[in-house]
């Protein structure tokens, strides 16, 4: 079969990205051809994808989406495909793989009132319609029973229309059998003495990440406990708003900033403690990379997949409200415990959990709505 995945950004690091990847992946290796239709394309391409990117351009990024939602559905007539895949909510598609959380619930309750009335959220509200008002046939891949209810509470969407995939958790992850010998050469390479502290943070979006209340948490640190710990933060993002915040705060010594990386798996084996207080996360798939890795976790209840921490054993899950003295308390002690039965737990929780076939299921839901779209014409 023929698939057509529409998406608006391609880079190398980005969670949404890299899904539709072992997604195309796992399409391809069943036999079937992916042509990829994005605005932008940054990073290599790979050999067994087609790779389109649509010559749109506009003033304002809802127009140049419009455009190239037209664009696409205008190639798509030109070179019929057999089911149409979104990774970014526009109309006309056959399966939507749900990545973003649901706009609707963000710009009532984290916006000022008056966003409701500006053109942009006209049309994100406009598109987020398309996908999930009830009537319309699009299958809808949900990695979060957290956003799932909101957009049933939203839209009414029929449940038989929305499928929960497991996290997609690539196995490489996963603590392998040296995993002591390369967390010493790691902490060789940077400098990290046998009692200093590696506090990482990883994830585009500084700010939705809470990198903010990071910092401010590193800072609290008691004096001596402060001075023997670092922040490691990775991530395609702006880094001048903190950088300016962490000297304010006094510990630009201390932290230091990372592009997206290939060899993430060596820093989740380095540290001590994986940081995500973040202010909304639709997963957080990190939060499981660090489980498998053995890494403890600190996150913020929001986030999706903060429950595994929870159900698992391997870290703390700070409640709502966000209060910055809680982070700030949970972070110190979770620094001056002992952090071995967190990590047993994780690994023992990385061998048994349903957390790694994302790719698979998805495309098992692609195969299925072609069939029936193929049914429904013949019969």
């Amino acid at each position: 079969m023929k698939l057509a995945f529409c998406f608006y950004k391609y880079f190398p690091y980005g969670g949404l990205q890299r899904d539709f990847l072992r997604i195309a992946k796992a399409c391809v290796d069943r036999g079937h051809d992916v042509i990829a239709y994005t605005l932008s394309w940054d990073g290599d391409q790979p050999d067994w994808l087609q790779v389109v990117v649509a010559p749109v351009k506009a003033a304002s990024g809802p127009a140049r989406y419009r455009k190239f939602s037209a664009w696409v559905n205008d190639a798509i007539k030109r070179h019929p495909v057999d089911a149409v895949v979104g990774f970014n909510k526009m109309p006309g598609l056959d399966v939507y793989y749900c990545a973003d959380p649901c706009f609707e619930h963000k710009s009532r309750h984290l916006r000022p009132w008056w966003y409701r009335l500006t053109p942009r959220y006209r049309h994100f509200s406009r598109y987020e319609q398309a996908v999930f008002k009830p009537g319309l046939s699009t299958e809808i891949l949900m990695i979060s029973s957290v956003q799932q209810g909101l957009f049933q509470h939203y839209y009414h969407t029929e449940p038989e229309r929305m499928t929960m995939l497991p996290p997609g958790i690539s196995r490489d992850r996963c603590a392998p059998e040296n995993a002591a010998d390369i967390r010493q050469e790691f902490r060789r390479e940077f400098g990290l003495a046998d009692d200093d502290q590696l506090l990482l943070q990883i994830g585009s979006g500084f700010r939705t990440k809470g990198l903010d209340r990071t910092l401010r948490g590193l800072a609290s640190l008691p004096d001596d406990q402060r001075q023997r710990t670092r922040l490691f933060v990775i991530g395609q993002d702006d880094a001048a708003e903190f950088r300016s915040l962490a000297n304010k705060l006094g510990i630009a010594q201390q932290v230091q900033f990372f592009a997206g990386r290939d060899d993430v798996p060596r820093f989740l084996l380095g540290a001590d403690l994986l940081v995500h207080p973040a202010y909304a996360e639709n997963t957080g798939t990190v939060l499981l990379e660090a489980v498998v890795a053995g890494l403890p976790v600190l996150v913020t209840d929001v986030c999706g997949y903060a429950h595994y921490i929870a159900e698992s054993g391997s870290g703390t899950v700070l409640p709502s409200p966000y209060r910055q003295e809680a982070f700030d308390k949970a972070l110190c002690d979770m620094l001056q415990a002992d952090k071995s039965r967190w990590r047993d737990n994780g690994l023992q929780f990385s061998m048994s959990a349903d957390i790694y076939d994302m790719p698979e299921r998805a495309a098992d839901v692609i195969e299925r709505v072609v069939e029936h779209k193929h049914e429904a014409v013949s019969g």
